[in-house]
């Protein structure tokens, strides 16, 4: 049988602007779906017969179908300056032909904006955009990550992500939110690294501010703990980092948004628009690939 994969291809000119979720993630508008067939996607990125009895990877194939993000009551359109767009656009024509095609893998911790970035990168590349939760959510039937946490364990997730990013890592054309906790598996680098890594880096207190803002309860690493949300965000936010903030610099480039907002006169990373962010990507993936270019030359 054929496996196969529907994602959604960009078709709308730049600056219609993204839609905003409760939930932060932009996306496009609904657009025709397009397929990877057999010969490009492998086998095991899918489902089981019961993820709610099985305590490892899932395994059997079945079809796979995520699409970039459904409306929602309360939704708001974000739009994009001409001067953003025509800047981001020109940016992605210069990267293009130094990418070749390889993937692009968002890295970073929780809420720092993989998603909405990711999004935007792919519209203007002319990628496709996936997020591994949302595959290992496809992938064992179950519908958030903080379900599958709590039915199996972090261990089960992790492996079933590390299925995940093995079976892209065989494809092209694609920009690839990851999962904040991605990146303490060896092996996941090893899939990440046939394509491209950027570390999207927000200031802890920023991501704590805007993970409170919206509640912890998508999040499981942050959900356990009783007390006031931005302190237990603020502190369990640094926990983590002290542990992945060697393996985030594994990257193959840094996107500081401090950086950025000192580069605009400010220090308000909270300011950044997600075009802005996403201009300085392209400009880290540009100047990433070049040097490795000049160097094999």
């Amino acid at each position: 049988m054929e496996a196969s994969v529907g994602i959604r291809a960009p078709r709308r000119a730049w600056g219609v602007g993204f839609e905003k979720t409760q939930r932060g993630a932009y996306c496009t508008g609904s657009v025709p779906a397009v397929r990877f067939t057999a010969d490009k996607l492998p086998q095991r990125l899918v489902l089981g017969t019961d993820p709610r009895r099985s305590t490892g990877p899932v395994t059997r194939a079945a079809r796979l179908r995520p699409s970039c993000c459904k409306k929602s009551a309360g939704t708001e359109k974000v739009h994009y300056s001409a001067d953003e767009a025509l800047i981001l656009q020109q940016k992605a024509q210069d990267v293009l032909p130094y990418l070749d095609g390889r993937c692009v893998y968002l890295v970073g911790m929780m809420g720092s904006g993989k998603t909405t970035v990711g999004k935007i990168l792919a519209e203007v590349l002319g990628y496709s955009f996936f997020d591994s939760d949302k595959l290992v959510e496809k992938a064992v039937g179950i519908s958030s990550v903080a379900e599958i946490f709590q039915l199996h364990s972090e261990a089960f997730f992790r492996d079933n992500e590390s299925e995940v990013l093995r079976d892209l890592s065989s494809m092209h054309r694609l920009v690839v939110a990851t999962g904040g906790g991605a990146v303490i598996r060896p092996i996941n680098w090893s899939y990440m690294k046939k394509g491209l890594t950027v570390w999207l880096d927000v200031p802890l207190d920023a991501l704590a501010r805007r993970i409170t803002a919206v509640g912890t309860a998508s999040r499981p690493l942050l959900h356990q703990e009783s007390g006031d949300p931005y302190a237990k965000a603020y502190a369990k936010l640094t926990s983590l980092f002290e542990q992945r903030m060697d393996s985030y610099a594994n990257a193959d480039a840094r996107v500081s948004l401090e950086h950025i907002a000192s580069k605009q006169g400010h220090n308000d990373v909270t300011i950044l628009t997600p075009s802005i962010i996403a201009t300085e990507a392209l400009l880290k993936i540009e100047s990433f690939l070049t040097e490795k270019t000049m160097v094999r030359n």
